[in-house]
């Protein structure tokens, strides 16, 4: 019983890291115009598992949904942002769909 107890553990634990969030979130320092949104928006969606970009110069946002099933490590975002020239401050991954991210940036809020 106690092995039984153990495998349904680890079969949980195994269930719950797989499954990814819908949308990364990265605060991002260097972002002061339209050229620079449209060259991380181009770089960003040139990964497979890139569904959609949203880039915010104002609040110095970006957001990449994620296609279903499938992520993108940390260190592959920041290095992508990092080589493109930008400092990425934080990334925050969220189940929030990136409309909602959407239409949170045109309130003007993070």
């Amino acid at each position: 019983m106690k092995k039984l107890i153990h495998i349904a553990a680890a079969l949980a634990v195994l269930v719950a890291s797989s499954a990814t969030a819908a949308t990364i979130e990265m605060n991002v320092n260097g972002l002061v115009c339209a050229f620079c949104a449209q060259g991380i928006e181009k770089k960003l969606r040139k990964l497979p598992a890139t569904a959609d970009v949203v880039v915010s110069l104002e609040q110095r946002l970006v957001a990449v949904a994620l296609k279903d099933g499938q992520d993108i490590s940390d260190a592959d975002l920041r290095k992508a942002l990092t080589d493109a020239g930008y400092k990425v401050i934080g990334i925050q991954r969220t189940d929030e769909p990136i409309d909602a991210v959407r239409g949170r940036l045109k309130q003007g809020k993070r």
